[in-house]
């Protein structure tokens, strides 16, 4: 009898001790990055370093661009550290897969493929790609192209995009690239040109009042990627993002590095 209360008591402790370890493997299981984050008071992101002025290594070899002050903004707001690890295109979604950064900042273009892997937040930043004329030109639709001529950059995004809205007595003019382009417009070689922003911006710069964007040909809306199935990091991520789109902090950082205004950006 002595032997069996003596075996009870220690399986009842076995038992016990099994619970706990399997209540603490519960709880490390459900623990979100959001929450890992917080404890070891560092947030690591994964961004592009290679893809100006989105990203970009600065003269002390330091991360550095749009996205790298965003992912500023994040750890300030969440109040950790920020370590910012390199990575490239094709790498940059293993790298969050495998647990090797908490978050993607690297203009991560949102597209059906990718949400199959990933979790978005909502837009933080767009990449457009507009039709930029002379300021004074009647240009606000495809239609209006009848006739112009129109220099894009030749087998670029923006030459899809013109080609496939422009009328047939429009003149596209395919140059080597957006350098080219840009000199044709300046010198009045072409009455617009569809660019990104960022050529909008240096045209501006060097012939200041004489152009400006006359409608958007496409707008490439960019997400902070986390790994999916954890709806606390997402609506932390959401609610950081939306707060410094409120207010306008995320659009003076735009502005420094694009020296344009952040376009309008979906809600989810």
């Amino acid at each position: 009898m002595f032997l069996g209360k003596k075996f009870r008591t220690l399986m009842g402790a076995t038992l016990l001790a099994g619970a706990g370890v399997l209540a603490l493997g519960a709880a490390a299981a459900q623990a979100e990055t959001i929450d890992q984050v917080k404890q070891k008071g560092e947030l690591t992101v994964g961004m592009l370093v290679d893809f100006p002025p989105y990203g970009i290594m600065n003269s002390q070899n330091q991360p550095d661009g749009y996205d790298a002050d965003v992912a500023k903004v994040l750890a300030k707001d969440l109040g950790v550290k920020l370590k910012i690890v390199p990575v490239t295109g094709p790498n940059r979604i293993p790298f969050l897969l495998t647990n090797k950064v908490d978050l993607l900042v690297a203009s991560l273009a949102i597209t059906p493929a990718r949400a199959k892997q990933v979790q978005f937040s909502r837009p933080y930043s767009a990449a457009q790609i507009v039709l930029f004329g002379g300021k004074d030109a009647k240009i606000k639709s495809a239609a209006d192209l009848a006739g112009l001529r129109i220099g894009v950059a030749r087998a670029s995004t923006q030459d899809i995009a013109v080609t496939k809205i422009a009328p047939k007595s429009a003149n596209i003019r395919r140059f080597d690239d957006d350098a080219s382009a840009m000199q044709a417009l300046l010198s009045g070689q072409v009455d617009a040109i569809g660019c990104s922003t960022t050529v909008a911006a240096q045209i501006s710069k060097r012939a200041p009042d004489r152009y400006a964007p006359k409608f958007v040909l496409l707008q490439q809306e960019m997400a902070v990627a986390m790994r999916p199935g954890e709806p606390n990091t997402l609506k932390t991520v959401n609610d950081l993002v939306a707060k410094n789109i409120a207010n306008g902090e995320f659009n003076k950082l735009y502005k420094k590095w694009l020296g344009v205004d952040l376009p309008k950006l979906s809600a989810s």
